[in-house]
């Protein structure tokens, strides 16, 4: 199920599925990554109105297990726009379907680039954050920006 909240975020629930255990019996990581992938680019295009790419993902944390049968909730928000990109905040929660509590499993930040049809970078739409929340979030994407830099640096030899 996906829940469009509003036009800066966006919810997937479901269930985590015996095929998505790894060898520890647990929800594998890997498919983690891949509802990640698919709640970002989810978020990026019903903003941009876009086909778009994955250019970063950044800082996954994962901080507890899914189990098989949990009820997973991906929340994806725009956090940061440039002229073409977007920086989504990514966090991922389980509980157990009878009950209330849930547990943050994972962080992330993704940054997602708008294209054409001709796979061209194109405008997106200028996200201006409204709340003490959304300002704080603007800020850390800005700081993240900052970090990557240093590492781009870092890994240029390598590349």
């Amino acid at each position: 199920m996906t829940e469009l909240s509003n036009t800066n975020s966006i919810t997937l629930r479901f269930l985590a599925q015996p095929s998505d255990v790894n060898f520890g019996g647990k929800v594998h990581g890997g498919a983690v990554m891949k509802w990640i992938d698919q709640a970002g680019y989810t978020c990026a295009a019903h903003w941009s109105g876009q086909y778009c790419v994955t250019v970063y993902v950044g800082g996954i944390r994962f901080y507890q297990p899914i189990s098989i049968g949990n009820l997973v909730e991906i929340t994806a928000s725009v956090i940061y726009t440039g002229n073409t990109s977007m920086h989504i905040a990514i966090n991922v929660y389980a509980s157990n379907p009878r009950e209330s509590e849930r547990i943050k499993t994972t962080h992330c930040i993704m940054v997602f680039a708008a294209v054409d049809d001709n796979g061209k970078t194109v405008r997106v739409p200028k996200w201006t954050p409204q709340t003490e929340e959304d300002h704080h979030m603007c800020n850390y994407a800005q700081r993240l920006m900052d970090l990557r830099k240093n590492i781009e640096e870092e890994m240029k030899p390598y590349l």
